[in-house]
């Protein structure tokens, strides 16, 4: 971490995100094994991972106050109630805590489109005014302040875009398992999912800066449903 608290210049971070072991050959004896027993967490587990949860929360909480350049870590560990050391037990630099925000972030949004799936009859409406829901809330607004300065920041963007990319590909490959009434027609609902996502998301930020009259908001959600249900495949 720099002397003076902010996130260090990620740079350090250059090993890849995913890294790849090779894969060494086995005899066929040596390939049976006995089913891995079950690994019961620990006390110290659990609090770590609380632990850990608390300090991506903070960062969440402070991307949303501060925005992503005064995002620094003694703000984060402040607003976790944690001492700054103790937070470099759970993430060793700046790097990983926003890598693993990132993840939260995408987690919660995957999360949330499947509980939308469970609780309703795939009514485009009703899956709309979710996802609306969804766009209200702090996590999205953090989730934007990331990609915008990722733009500017190489360093940023090295841990961002590989998990957009894997993130979008996950997202579709739900959907079609999800929703099995379009997969007879698997690029309409790519189609309608990007169309939600480019629109919908797009109408938060406008609000958000003042670039659009909340009153239109009903009339655009609705003009995105009927698109939705002229891409449907016929039942």
């Amino acid at each position: 971490m720099d002397a003076g608290g902010y996130f260090e210049p990620l740079r350090l971070y250059r090993e890849p995100i995913l890294a790849v072991t090779p894969v060494r050959q086995s005899s066929p004896r040596a390939s049976i094994r006995k089913p891995a027993a079950t690994v019961v967490p620990t006390r110290q587990s659990i609090k770590s991972a609380q632990t850990r949860g608390r300090l991506i929360e903070a960062t969440i909480q402070c991307l949303v106050r501060v925005g992503y350049s005064g995002t620094t870590t003694p703000l984060v560990a402040t607003e976790a109630g944690l001492s700054r050391g103790a937070m470099l037990h759970h993430f060793e630099n700046s790097a990983t805590l926003i890598r693993a925000t990132i993840v939260e972030l995408h987690e919660r949004r995957l999360r949330a489109f499947r509980r939308s799936s469970e609780i309703t009859e795939h009514d485009p409406a009703t899956m709309v005014g979710a996802y609306w829901k969804q766009v209200q809330k702090p996590a999205f607004v953090a989730f934007q302040e990331l990609a915008l300065a990722a733009r500017t920041d190489p360093e940023l963007a090295l841990i961002m875009r590989p998990l957009q990319v894997e993130y979008r590909e996950r997202f579709n490959t739900e959907a079609l398992a999800l929703f099995p009434e379009w997969q007879s027609e698997p690029q309409h609902l790519a189609e309608a999912i990007a169309l939600s996502q480019t629109l919908i998301e797009g109408m938060a930020m406008s609000l958000m800066t003042g670039a659009l009259d909340e009153t239109m908001v009903p009339a655009l959600l609705g003009t995105l449903e009927d698109r939705i249900r002229a891409l449907r495949p016929a039942a």
